[in-house]
């Protein structure tokens, strides 16, 4: 008897496994849940969605950051699969700097069935009927989010969005796109005061024979794994795709190795150091001097609050 109900016990629970599988499965905007069980490090608040919610002040404290400073942040960390360059920009200008949280989407080559049994799901979460799936992800935008889409590099008909759709996007988010793929329209597109994107080219034609697959989900951006929520930095010079948990410690050793490059080449100029000194590791005496320097500059002289320097000087003691 023991046996039979142990039996029964252990089936049934595979028979709620399999339930909650499935109804994993058949979504294409991912659930809270699973957002969270993405990103576990990260401790502090969330959006509704379950993305982890990093400051406005933080991400605008990172437009400020040199972007190979946040890229040794990461590989400090053991990430070293999170930059992507070669991009061709929306507007292009060496001073733009976009930073936000992911909204991912991942697209795939169109595929009938599969395709109809997206469409039923989307439309069962409550996107739009009228529209394409393409504008699903668009219609879940918040302010602060970067649309961050693997169009599988598709140019002709994989153009993700135009000219009306970035002006959504804009509307919705204040930021641009980061696109592995293309847009049409791109003149028009070009006129969308303070959108940007980040693409890989642009085409006349519109998009067909292309499917969306998930929402906030991970997808993969050329070289880079990028997971909802990551926090987008990207330039002219490459994209970041940073984990939410890490960008409060990579800003701040970012912004203190920016202010040790700038107060080397002070010390250079007036001749106090050697080029040795200021291309190699600090000695003691110097990390001493620059320390008291950055104890010496004023609050608005500072890229960070007072009590952030002065707890990373605390620790360094």
């Amino acid at each position: 008897m023991r046996r039979v109900l142990s039996g029964l016990f252990i089936f049934t629970i595979l028979i709620c496994n399999s339930i909650n599988a499935n109804a994993q499965y058949n979504r294409v905007a991912m659930n809270r849940e699973y957002i969270i069980s993405l990103t576990p490090q990260w401790k502090g608040e969330r959006l509704p969605d379950g993305r982890p919610y990093v400051s406005d002040d933080l991400l605008e404290r990172l437009k400020k950051v040199v972007l190979t400073h946040a890229w040794g942040g990461l590989k400090k960390h053991k990430f070293n699969n999170q930059y992507q360059g070669n991009w061709m920009m929306v507007n292009p200008d060496k001073n733009t700097i976009m930073t936000g949280r992911a909204v991912t989407a991942q697209y795939m080559p169109q595929r009938p069935d599969f395709g109809d049994v997206i469409r039923k799901v989307g439309l069962a979460e409550g996107h739009g009927d009228k529209a394409l799936s393409n504008v699903w992800p668009i219609e879940m935008l918040k302010d602060g989010d970067v649309y961050v889409a693997d169009g599988f590099a598709k140019m002709n008909e994989g153009t993700l969005i135009g000219d009306r759709l970035a002006n959504s996007i804009y509307s919705k988010s204040k930021r641009g796109v980061v696109f592995w793929g293309s847009v049409r329209n791109l003149q028009e597109i070009q006129k969308v005061e303070g959108f940007n994107g980040w693409i890989l080219g642009n085409h006349p034609s519109a998009i067909n024979e292309v499917m969306l697959t998930s929402i906030n989900a991970p997808i993969r951006i050329g070289d880079a794994t990028v997971l909802p929520g990551d926090v987008v930095y990207a330039s002219p010079y490459g994209t970041l795709f940073l984990p939410a948990y890490l960008v409060e410690g990579i800003v701040l050793e970012a912004e203190i190795s920016n202010l040790r490059h700038v107060y080397g080449i002070m010390r250079n100029k007036a001749g106090d150091w050697t080029t040795g000194q200021i291309d190699s590791e600090y000695t003691a005496q110097m990390n001493k001097e620059f320390h008291d320097y950055l104890r010496s500059l004023p609050d608005n002289k500072l890229p960070m609050p007072r009590k952030e320097l002065n707890a990373y000087l605390e620790a360094k003691k």
